[in-house]
C-alpha cells in the first residue's frame, strides 16, 4: 500500500508560495508559505502536518492496544507538540499529550504502559528514523 502526497513551491523562500495536495483531497491546494511555516499566516506547514499525523497514528494505536489487551477505549485525545529549533533547523522532539477514558476501567498504571507501548510502535513513530530515499529530475 502506498500513500502520497505532493507539494508544489514557486518562487524564492520567504516570498514563495506553495501548496500541498494529499492522496484523499483532505488537503487540496492547501496554502503554505514562509510565513505559515515561521510566523503566523493562513495556511498549514510541514511540522504541524507531521504533528497531526503522529497525534492520529499514536491515538489509533492506543485504541488498538488497549482493545488487544480487552480493555474497551472510550474517548482518547492526543495533543502532539512538535519543538522545532529555529538556530539549527531540526525537529527537537515531538510531545504525545495523551487524555483518555476507558469503559472496562482499566488502572493508571496499565493504561500508561498500554500508551507507552504505543509510542514506541506507532508507524508514525517508527517513520521518523527510516532511511529516505531520493530520486531527482531535472528539466
Amino acid at each position: 500500500m502506498k500513500r502520497t502526497a505532493n507539494a508544489h513551491w514557486n518562487g524564492t523562500l520567504q516570498a514563495g508560495t506553495g501548496e500541498i495536495t494529499t492522496q484523499s483531497t483532505v488537503l487540496n491546494k492547501t496554502n503554505y508559505s514562509f510565513k505559515t511555516r515561521f510566523a503566523d499566516g493562513i495556511g498549514t506547514n510541514p511540522e504541524e502536518l507531521l504533528a497531526a499525523a503522529h497525534a492520529g497514528c499514536f491515538t489509533m494505536a492506543v485504541s488498538a492496544a488497549l482493545t488487544q489487551a480487552g480493555f474497551t477505549p472510550g474517548d482518547l485525545t492526543t495533543n502532539a507538540i512538535l519543538d522545532l529549533d529555529m538556530q539549527a533547523l531540526s525537529v527537537t522532539g515531538i510531545l504525545l499529550e495523551l487524555n483518555g477514558a476507558v469503559i472496562d476501567g482499566v488502572d493508571e498504571a496499565t493504561f500508561k504502559g498500554i500508551a507507552e507501548g504505543a509510542k514506541a510502535n506507532c508507524i508514525i513513530s517508527k517513520a521518523l528514523s527510516v532511511p529516505i530515499t531520493l530520486s531527482v529530475t531535472y528539466a
